[in-house]
């Protein structure tokens, strides 16, 4: 029997969801959609990055849903229980958010909805459209960027250029099969994915959830990810977006989020994890949960402002001036 796509055990394995949908998307694509929390309470809308998974939230879904809020996470089309799309654009991505939101969310009901890596490319894609003006009453963009992807990844140490843009593409868009998660491979994502600081039982986390995802999707999304161009799409995000990287993010360096936070129109703040790589949702679970839990505390009616949770995992490194600059 194989292994189950994700950690089953620890505070990284995904808890059992309240119930499970699917929303169908507008070329007919069909959602993998879990629901936690309570029904009615104030929601929080999660979509994950490239190559992951619902499961890649755990620690987020785990802290809010026990403290009083409606989680509701997705699988990108082609990743985790959602099957394969015959299109892959940065259109299909905000068609596929403003499907989960109309089949989570009731007519004029408004959430924070959050995106990581190509989960916060969704959120600038869907930027301006009218249904996603309808339910986000705040977003944030973690460990992402808007444009030249490929060109700014530092995954390959080797000095900026049209070489190295060439090599990158090539690695990232490999349709080479990655196999089971063995130790070398476990070294090899956490040196392209993560902090220096990463424990091992985040590692594992992380490299059973990517190494999961199917070679056709993965490298169908690496070819629209490597022509990313969603500048525009910062300027039609309006609502208050609080931007979150990690200062040893190989894969969307830090300065994507400082470009993002500096051409939104309504930024709540950057906050800076030093340290951490690309995987902040699970390098820094604390950092991120806070973030959610402070912009649904600003932004939407009847949440409880709090300050921690008992279910956070312990293995955050959250220094005191970053706790500062948390939004």
């Amino acid at each position: 029997m194989s292994r189950p796509p994700h950690v089953t055990t620890g505070p990284y394995a995904p808890p059992v969801p309240r119930r499970e949908l699917t929303a169908v998307s507008a070329d007919g694509a069909r959602l993998h959609v879990e629901v936690h929390g309570e029904e009615g309470a104030p929601a929080v809308v999660l979509a994950h990055g490239w190559t992951c998974s619902t499961a890649f939230w755990a620690a987020q879904v785990r802290a809010l849903a026990t403290a009083g809020h409606r989680v509701v996470a997705y699988d990108q089309r082609g990743h985790g229980r959602s099957p394969a799309g015959r299109w892959y654009s940065t259109s299909a991505l905000a068609d596929d958010l403003v499907a989960v939101l109309g089949a989570t969310l009731a007519p004029g009901e408004r959430a924070v909805v959050a995106g990581h890596s190509m989960g916060g490319m969704t959120i600038m894609a869907a930027a301006g459209r009218p249904e996603f003006e309808e339910h986000a009453a705040a977003a944030l963009l973690c460990s992402t960027g808007s444009s030249q992807l490929v060109a700014r990844s530092l995954v390959l140490p080797w000095r900026a250029g049209r070489v190295r843009t060439r090599l990158t593409g090539a690695v990232l868009g490999s349709r080479a099969p990655l196999g089971p998660v063995t130790p070398v491979a476990a070294k090899v994502l956490k040196y392209a994915t993560m902090g220096p600081g990463a424990t091992p039982e985040q590692v594992e986390a992380c490299a059973r959830i990517v190494h999961a995802c199917a070679i056709g999707p993965r490298h169908a999304w690496s070819q629209v990810l490597a022509g990313l161009d969603l500048d525009a799409g910062l300027a039609a995000l309006t609502v208050p977006t609080a931007v979150i990287g990690g200062t040893h993010d190989r894969l969307t360096p830090i300065v994507h989020a400082r470009r993002i936070a500096a051409a939104l129109p309504h930024c709540v703040g950057l906050t800076e994890l030093t340290g951490m790589g690309h995987m902040t949702p699970i390098e820094a679970p604390r950092a991120v949960t806070g973030a959610l839990r402070e912009l649904a505390a600003r932004h939407l009616p009847g949440t409880a402002r709090t300050t921690g949770h008992p279910t956070d995992p312990p293995t955050d490194r959250l220094t005191d001036q970053e706790k500062e600059k948390t939004p």
